[in-house]
């Protein structure tokens, strides 16, 4: 594990301690429930046998929705926490699933062609190449796989949030880089109601072309594409609210593993 690595885990282990949303376990899942969250835009199919590989995805979340839909799960992640969240959510629903601790950038503790389903949570911007990654995913995916991969916006981390009187303003160039932020600290509300201020991890930005072109060069075939856009249409101008109805903070690739079949 590089300094990188170290660094972004120690920030988990203290986001989660402190209850951010994403370490809270979902309790409370039936199956329609289970399926409208890991699977918003339909088009996954029918998970049951299927074999999951849930990258950097741990916190008892999305390893309750799909077992629960009868998948094979294994949570890929760096943060020990997140992790025995994810053991525990296993243990409150009578589960049985695979954890394993380490850098989405090694994936070499997986076998080759093992998953059916790469479900890749919000984290491609903690590591500084894309391709890297997918590179690791081609691997350990089945031919025919689907990769649904869940990440930052790349006009997000180039746009201030501070609301100017007329609009927010763009301040970085659109280029493949870390991202710096002016405040590196998160601010949440934690599981006891209270007000979180903890330090991110580091964060990376890629641009669509990045994205895009990496997931083509592995052998990804692009099979749908959304962006998440707010929906409070009366939000105050400066919130996070009306910021997200003029930018859409993240953004979802669905793909299919077919190499090959673009060359």
């Amino acid at each position: 594990m590089d300094e990188l690595a170290q660094f972004n885990k120690e920030r988990w282990e203290e986001l989660a301690s402190n209850g951010i949303e994403y370490a809270r376990p979902w309790l409370d899942l039936d199956a329609a429930t289970a399926r409208k969250r890991i699977d918003p835009e339909n088009l996954l199919g029918d998970v049951a046998h299927k074999d999951v590989l849930l990258l950097a995805g741990s916190g008892g979340q999305q390893s309750a929705a799909f077992s629960l839909l009868g998948s094979r799960v294994t949570v890929f992640d760096l943060s020990e926490t997140q992790l025995r969240s994810d053991e525990e959510t296993a243990r409150h629903y009578g589960f049985d699933i695979r954890t394993v601790q380490e850098d989405m950038r090694d994936l070499s503790q997986l076998e080759t062609d093992s998953y059916d389903i790469v479900w890749h949570a919000h984290s491609l911007s903690f590591v500084p190449s894309a391709t890297e990654v997918f590179e690791q995913v081609r691997r350990v995916i089945r031919n025919q796989g689907v990769y649904r991969i869940h990440c930052t916006n790349p006009f997000m981390h180039g746009v201030c949030e501070a609301w100017n009187g007329t609009g927010y303003t763009v301040s970085l160039p659109h280029l493949d880089a870390e991202y710096m932020a002016e405040d590196p600290r998160w601010t949440f509300t934690g599981r006891d109601g209270e007000t979180a201020q903890i330090v991110g991890p580091r964060e990376f930005r890629h641009t669509f072309s990045t994205v895009i072109n990496g997931l083509i060069q592995n052998g990804f075939n692009i099979l749908g594409f959304s962006e998440e856009v707010g929906d409070d249409a009366d939000a105050e101008p400066g919130s996070w609210e009306h910021f997200t109805r003029i930018i859409p903070p993240w953004i979802t690739f669905v793909t299919r593993y077919q190499p090959g079949a673009t060359q």
